[in-house]
């Protein structure tokens, strides 16, 4: 925990901070490496004790303490270890050289060495993984889960205008200019599209204050130093260009759309993006359960970012489908909500009656499949995806795997497949899988006039058969996005047999006699709770999720985080959450995961919407 840095917006493991200085240092920052000496930077560093004693160290930082006062985050004093170090020699050498100090510090990070307090993280050895992606990714993991969420982490030597989008999307929060300058003193050129020695190249592509003035030429021609100087200036305006980019697309919530094109400038790049994907944890916990952007699903990594998992996931595990008998499979729509399409339009129409006995599923890349009661909900509204009619075989294997895992859960007496293509091929390799029967509609393009009447003739057949039940689709609808939306079982809590449902599509409200318990929220496909749907949840002994427990006091428009006791590990950004205590009970919107709003010392938890005294 820190007194000294504050995080005020995040997207995924990515945020944006500032240094709480009398004048704020944002971050993600960049330290002028020429300047880690200087007592008056933002950032300074006390230096190697290899060749000076304990008491000479301590001495170094007293007086860089004296003259800077509380304004410099000053690094510890250290010994500098390579990665290959056993950790029981790690071990020994910190214990021996171990230097405190007051005021804002920061601490060299050694894994299996207790961690104490600071203000900033240094990961060491940092420079030497370039290239070996599981490795840093390790590495940068396990400094992640020993240190406290609010304190800025330091990633030394490894920046380049290339990979710096991907080290913030990661959860760095400051890098330095070192590998630019050094670059610039090697005659390499550096770009976001990669570097070049200058003797390769035939103009200057950039435009900056460097480059501007001056001709290809003219720049070979210049004394090595003056050459040097410039190009090195050059390549840290790249790299700031492409800080403050970075930053812009937090703002945005789309900096992983940024880094799915960026990483294919450098293998490493993409490997440490699909790595970083298998870390479902530490990612998905970090992700909002809702953007206000649109979602982009243009490449193959799409697939595997942890908000289209966790859609998944919780179609498996928290989602209770209507109870109906018969299942209708379609295909995705370019529109969405899919429901507004021309495509489903008809498709509806041709159900006709006998919508009402069935239940209909939408399949899809990358979300796998989409009930139709979830077709709203966050991202399955708010996604596009390229559109050719061409499906890649991990596309097939995905959505397969997705349709799979739902029918193996959850039975029908037929499955209506209303598909063409690619979508077909998923349904017979499912069906081969399970043994089950698909029955197939489409006599060649689903939106003919044969093949909805088809769709329509087959529907009268089965319903003919035997009665079946009705759904309530309503009902069903908030039902099922209470589900995904706290966890199985809170939809018959929050919207109980005797509720009814209110106003029209989407802004759906759910009452019980008099009394407002949620709205649907059109922007996300979400519920927004009353006090009294938090009471509905709280009270039941069935249900304990999504819960912020405070001290004991009254909050009134945000609860920051230090008056938070405990909150529910499950709580990501953007979840709608209750907040219980002796004196209070209310609810908001969770500004930072559970997890964090525990550990850290500073910033919001929770941007309350509803608070009532605790009867």
């Amino acid at each position: 925990m820190t007194s000294y840095f504050e995080v005020e917006q995040r997207d995924g493991a990515a945020r944006i901070g500032k240094i709480l200085f009398p004048t704020p240092v944002r971050t993600p920052y960049i330290i002028d490496t020429a300047s880690l000496k200087d007592a008056h930077s933002p950032i300074t560093d006390a230096g190697s004790i290899w060749n000076i004693s304990i008491e000479e160290a301590e001495e170094r930082i007293r007086k860089i303490r004296e003259e800077v006062g509380d304004e410099t985050i000053i690094i510890l004093p250290h010994q500098d270890l390579t990665l290959e170090v056993p950790e029981d020699m790690v071990l020994k050498i910190s214990e021996r050289t171990e230097v405190e100090s007051t005021g804002p510090i920061g601490r060299i990070f050694r894994k299996g060495v207790d961690v104490k307090k600071a203000d900033l993280y240094v990961m060491e050895g940092a420079g030497s993984l370039e290239g070996n992606a599981r490795k840093f990714l390790e590495r940068l993991i396990d400094l992640k889960d020993s240190v406290a969420p609010d304190t800025a982490i330091y990633l030394p030597n490894l920046c380049t205008p290339v990979n710096a989008a991907m080290l913030i999307y990661l959860g760095i929060d400051i890098v330095d200019d070192t590998k630019a300058i050094i670059a610039g003193y090697n005659d390499i050129y550096m770009t976001t599209a990669g570097k070049y020695f200058l003797d390769s190249m035939t103009e200057l592509p950039c435009r900056c204050e460097a480059c501007a003035p001056i001709t290809l030429e003219e720049l070979r021609a210049m004394p090595k130093a003056d050459r040097a100087e410039l190009i090195s200036r050059h390549n840290r305006n790249m790299l700031e260009a492409e800080i403050v980019l970075a930053r812009e697309r937090i703002r945005s919530g789309n900096l992983r759309e940024y880094i799915e094109g960026q990483c294919r400038t450098e293998p490493w790049l993409a490997a440490l993006l699909r790595l970083s994907d298998t870390q479902y944890d530490y990612m998905e916990k970090q992700t909002p359960i809702v953007r206000s952007n649109q979602m982009l699903a243009t490449t193959s990594e799409s697939m595997t970012r942890p908000e289209v998992v966790r859609f998944a996931k919780r179609i498996q595990e928290r989602y209770t489908p209507p109870e109906s008998e018969i299942l209708v499979l379609f295909p995705c729509s370019a529109k969405k909500p899919y429901s507004i399409s021309n495509s489903h339009n008809k498709f509806i129409k041709s159900l006709g009656k006998y919508r009402k006995f069935v239940h209909e599923v939408i399949l899809t890349s990358p979300l796998g499949i989409v009930p139709r009661e979830l077709e709203m909900t966050y991202p399955a509204a708010h996604y596009d995806t390229v559109v050719t009619g061409y499906w890649d075989a991990e596309e097939i294997k995905w959505v397969s795997s997705c349709l799979r895992d739902y029918l193996s859960k959850h039975k029908y007496s037929h499955v209506v497949a209303h598909l063409e293509g690619a979508y077909r091929e998923i349904c017979e390799i499912v069906s081969e899988q399970l043994s089950i029967d698909f029955i197939y509609t489409s006599t060649g393009n689903v939106s003919s006039y044969d093949s909805l009447d088809n769709l329509k003739k087959t529907l009268s057949e089965i319903v003919s058969e035997k009665e079946y039940k009705q759904s309530r689709s309503r009902t069903d609808m908030m039902r099922a996005i209470a589900d995904y939306q706290f966890g199985s079982g809170a939809g018959k809590l929050v919207v109980p047999d005797d509720a009814k449902i209110k106003a029209p599509f989407p802004k759906h409200q759910v009452f019980i006699g008099k009394e407002q318990i949620a709205t649907m929220i059109p922007q996300y496909g979400t519920l927004a709770l009353t006090v009294a749907g938090i009471r509905l949840l709280s009270n039941s002994e069935e249900y304990s999720g999504y819960t912020v427990t405070i001290d004991d006091f009254l909050p009134r428009g945000s609860l920051l985080a230090p008056g938070v006791v405990a909150a529910d590990k499950n709580i990501r950004p953007g979840d709608e959450v209750m907040i219980t205590g002796s004196k209070a009970i209310g609810v908001g919107r969770a500004m930072m995961s559970g997890e964090e709003m525990v550990g850290s010392s500073r910033g919001v938890a929770v941007d309350l919407r509803h608070v009532k005294k605790a009867n």
